[in-house]
């Protein structure tokens, strides 16, 4: 009965310890997935920024009741 409770204790130590492993995991794995974002949005911004920019003058050229809202680069 005792070998019985030892083993079962033994066996919940463990799991415990595998969940606080998976935690760090789960926890690596999102800052590795915040990091891509960032150098994403970093790389895309200056090429987004043009395209509204473009749209916005194409826009403000062609419409004189629009060309208030829409500030020219």
């Amino acid at each position: 009965m005792l070998d019985h409770l030892l083993t079962s204790l033994q066996n919940a130590l463990a799991k415990r310890g595998e969940r606080g492993a998976s935690a760090v995991e789960y926890g690596l794995l999102i800052a590795g997935i915040a990091a891509l974002v960032v150098v994403a949005v970093f790389a895309l911004g200056p090429v987004v920024k043009e395209a509204f920019n473009d749209t916005c003058g194409t826009i403000a050229s062609g419409n004189s009741a629009i060309s208030s809202t829409c500030a020219a680069p």
